[in-house]
């Protein structure tokens, strides 16, 4: 079926560009085009998209405000964020957005974009977080900053947090980005999720595939996805062998 969308902004040239994207990419279905955040409350009631293109600054209610109002809606769409500032990343994730496209969009993006909520529409994400405790716990998504913008990466897709220096690499399904939490702040956000293995290592539960010992009794854990297996600080080793009864 196609993706039915929605296009909310205050400039008729994004919106136009857009559409012509919308066309481009195919399988998506433009059921509808508002110019302020209240427009995008209205027109998500009665057009019920499973997708909304929403820009942040526009007159009346700006895009953020509509963006937490529908995410209280019952079925609530998919909201991607597609404006000219990156500085709203954050409080876009915290709106709950499923991403964020930073102008002028490329048609890779949106199309990536728009897969993902294929994938998983904010409806379907909702019932799967209130059916799993330990996924409602913090963020479903971490931002990190590109050069093309911000992304948002969701929480399933990471496969470990890993100290640099003064950043942390985010290691995911889709490579290595860097960030400014630090792992302490990460591991007591997301307790059910990740376990620290190493002063420098905080490792996602979902992807583990596996902990080792070799003859010295060092740990090792191999995560799903990943090539190289990651060491347990001893440490660390007490308390990973009473959480997974090794």
């Amino acid at each position: 079926m196609k993706l039915k969308t929605l296009i909310v902004d205050d400039e008729p040239p994004a919106r136009e560009r857009l559409a012509s994207l919308l066309a481009e990419i195919g399988d998506v279905l433009l059921v509808g085009e508002g110019a302020s955040g209240r427009e995008a409350l209205e027109l998500t009631m009665d057009l019920s998209p499973d997708v909304v293109l929403l820009d942040v600054r526009m007159p009346d209610m700006d895009g953020l405000e509509a963006a937490q109002r529908i995410a209280t809606m019952s079925e609530p769409p998919a909201v991607i964020f597609t404006t000219a500032y990156d500085e709203y990343a954050v409080n876009a994730f915290e709106a709950q957005a499923a991403g964020y496209l930073v102008k002028p969009i490329r048609k890779d993006k949106l199309a990536a974009a728009l897969a993902a909520c294929r994938r998983l529409t904010r409806a379907q994400l909702a019932n799967a977080e209130s059916a799993s405790p330990a996924a409602a716990v913090g963020r479903s998504h971490i931002p990190v900053r590109r050069r093309d913008g911000i992304k948002l990466i969701p929480l399933a897709e990471i496969r470990c947090f890993l100290a640099d220096q003064k950043y942390t690499t985010v290691r995911h399904e889709g490579g290595d980005d860097l960030i400014e939490d630090s792992l302490r702040l990460l591991e007591e956000e997301f307790p059910g999720s990740f376990v620290r293995i190493h002063r420098s290592a905080l490792v996602s539960t979902r992807h583990l595939e596996r902990i080792d010992r070799d003859p010295d009794g060092q740990y090792f854990v191999r995560l799903k996805g990943l090539p190289d297996r990651l060491a347990v600080s001893r440490r660390m080793a007490g308390d990973l062998r009473e959480r997974f009864r090794l």
